[in-house]
């Protein structure tokens, strides 16, 4: 379905199913910032959607996994099916900006995320978070969920809290910039023509 200056609606489906984890996410890349995310981490949902709104992107996740463990299947998973999604409604990235950045506070915390839609996977996350948990989560997963994604969308993608005291601020804030930052690499650039972003002619 094209959108009124004829740039078709980049928008996808995908389903992961594991011994471990089932995962359906749907995402629309030329949405309005609309999150509907059940993962059974809570969590995981509030900060999914700040992509959501950030990002302005719709953004659908629908996850059950073996939570009776532990939530790192499926924080890790939930990222490998995003990052999925992400890569094919990208497709070839013709005339898209490719490079996105940004800076959020939130009270005392400070992030910057910096993504580029390389084709190749590369994570540099520099977070020092000020305790172990948030509420139940475990913070270590977030790492893992932006590894899970970058493997799979084949993005270079570098995280850096900057400052912060408290542990929730922190995380939010790093959510919150790598939606901001997505949003700018995935818009359509007007000098760009029907050009790919690269002088290799393909991302």
């Amino acid at each position: 379905m094209p959108l009124g200056n004829g740039i078709p609606m980049r928008q996808t489906e995908v389903s992961r199913n594991t011994l471990e984890t089932r995962i359906t996410v749907r995402l629309n890349l030329d949405g309005s910032g609309q999150g509907n995310i059940a993962s059974g981490v809570p969590f995981l949902d509030h900060m999914l959607e700040q992509i959501a709104r950030h990002g302005l992107i719709d953004l659908e996740v629908q996850a059950t996994g073996d939570l009776h463990i532990d939530a790192h299947h499926t924080v890790e998973d939930v990222g490998i099916t995003v990052g999925q999604a992400l890569a094919r409604a990208l497709g070839d990235k013709t005339g898209l900006r490719r490079y996105g950045y940004a800076y959020v506070p939130l009270d005392e915390a400070l992030s910057r995320v910096v993504i580029d839609l390389s084709g190749r996977p590369g994570l540099e996350f520099h977070v020092e978070f000020r305790r172990a948990v948030i509420g139940a989560f475990d913070v270590d997963l977030i790492h893992e969920f932006f590894q899970g994604l970058v493997n799979h969308a084949l993005v270079t993608l570098h995280i850096d809290n900057l400052r912060g005291d408290n542990a929730h601020h922190q995380a939010e804030t790093v959510f919150k910039a790598f939606g901001r930052a997505l949003r700018m690499a995935v818009e359509q650039d007007p000098r760009a023509g029907g050009s790919i972003p690269s002088t290799k002619g393909s991302l």
